[in-house]
């Protein structure tokens, strides 16, 4: 990788170009053409060629390193003191909000270092060092980090008992989808803000829970069922423990073998109802994740390629244009089990033989 930190030849770098400028001049000075010299030393044309001009110019000497253009006036140290101090968060150095802009960065650095930064120079700092503008990822208050740590070792535990017992890890989870539809990037012209046409109204139409199955040696599965809003005012709007209940006995009949499911702790997954089936299956266990962590859920990445892809941007006509549109993002997801296989790893979790 040529900008290994984000941006900046580092010193090894520089020594590594700087010996294949030379080879370059070495074999200008044989004639060779730039097209071989560049698929040689694996470099691209329009660079020998810039070689070969400064070489034209100057000799060899035109082709040695000149060192950085300028030394950053923060340290490495300095630096990493800066990043503890980011780390605190906006909050502890007397703003509101939980975001880090360049001018907050820009007055953190005045008011630590005693140094003058320009907000293109802030900028330039942080690419340098590995940092980027992210749009960062939403966490509940009521969360415990704690909890989620413990979550994620227990969701290894259950995998390893699921993989001893020779059973299916099965992770649930479920969403609701409506007529507006999730946005997404666009191409459009310069200083024109594209638009996207949608539906007023946005209520829900649709709800699909998911299950997410997993064994080593066999190939992953995927198994939904949908749920449409009849539109009645005194009507279910989501899962009752019986739907559940009948897409668990399903998945057992499609995968032919026990289930170890894990899920969140939404109330209908804890009825009554729902407990007294589960005690009367040999062939089912369930295990519940910590409290406000969807991040520990497989099925979160397959609502994400869903509403990234097929989802994202489309004008729906009609609640059946929609319907048909989530099936067959689901049923693309299901023949390409790689999708499947990817979303656990956004969880932290590996799925191995026992």
């Amino acid at each position: 990788m040529r900008y290994p930190q984000g941006g900046g030849l580092t010193a090894e770098r520089q020594h590594f170009r700087e010996e294949l400028r030379l080879k370059a001049a070495g074999r200008f000075a044989q004639g060779e053409a730039s097209s071989v010299i560049a698929r040689d030393l694996r470099v691209s044309v329009r660079s020998v060629q810039r070689w070969r001009q400064l070489w034209d110019e100057g000799g060899p000497r035109a082709l040695r390193s000149q060192g950085p253009a300028s030394l950053p006036k923060l340290s490495e140290k300095q630096f990493a003191q800066l990043e503890a101090e980011l780390a605190k968060g906006p909050a502890a150095h007397g703003w509101e909000d939980q975001r880090w802009t360049l001018a907050r960065v820009r007055t953190v650095i005045g008011r630590r270092f005693h140094l003058t930064y320009t907000i293109q120079g802030v900028r330039k700092l942080l690419v340098r060092n590995g940092w980027s503008c992210q749009v960062p990822a939403r966490r509940a208050v009521e969360r415990g980090d704690e909890a989620v740590r413990v979550g994620q070792g227990g969701v290894a535990v259950r995998g390893r008992f699921a993989a001893a017992r020779g059973a299916w890890l099965v992770f649930e989870d479920e969403a609701g989808f409506s007529m507006t539809p999730p946005q997404a990037r666009t191409w459009s012209q310069r200083g024109r803000t594209p638009v996207v046409r949608v539906r007023g109204r946005s209520r829900r139409r649709i709800s699909i829970a998911a299950l997410s199955c997993y064994k080593p040696g066999h190939r992953s599965r995927l198994i939904y069922r949908p749920r449409r809003d009849d539109g009645r005012r005194d009507g279910r709007k989501s899962f009752s423990w019986r739907d559940y209940r009948d897409l668990l006995i399903a998945a057992h009949q499609q995968l032919g073998g026990p289930i170890v499911l894990v899920w969140d702790n939404l109330n209908v997954h804890k009825a009554a109802g729902l407990r007294e089936f589960a005690d009367a299956r040999d062939w089912l266990t369930i295990y519940y994740l910590p409290p406000y962590a969807p991040d520990l859920n497989p099925v979160e990445g397959i609502w994400s390629l869903l509403r990234r892809g097929w989802l994202s941007n489309v004008a729906f006509s009609t609640p059946e244009h929609l319907i048909q549109r989530i099936r067959r993002g689901l049923r693309h997801i299901q023949y390409h089990s790689d999708l499947i296989d990817g979303c656990p790893a956004e969880t932290g979790l590996t799925i191995r033989p026992a």
